[in-house]
């Protein structure tokens, strides 16, 4: 399970960075009259993606520990 837990942790990631990327690119500005440039909308998607992975991260997590597949353990106590 903690396989999983870290392969979605890099996905949340990849997703940041390609909306970092999509937002680094520069285009000239299209027509005012179509709305949106397609460099924005893969961003916000990027963005929703990462959001997403965000939170089905978190409620794998929550699902994982209550049914008894990952178990927190704290940090040791030192002596």
């Amino acid at each position: 399970m903690k396989v999983v837990m870290v392969l979605m942790l890099v996905a949340v990631l990849v997703s940041l960075a390609s909306a970092g990327v999509f937002m680094l690119r520069r285009r000239p500005p299209e027509d005012p009259a179509d709305g949106e440039r397609p460099v924005d909308k893969h961003m916000a998607r990027a963005l929703a993606l990462r959001v997403g992975l965000s939170v089905a991260l978190f409620l794998f997590i929550l699902l994982s520990w209550h049914m008894g597949w990952v178990r927190p353990s704290g940090l040791p106590v030192g002596s």
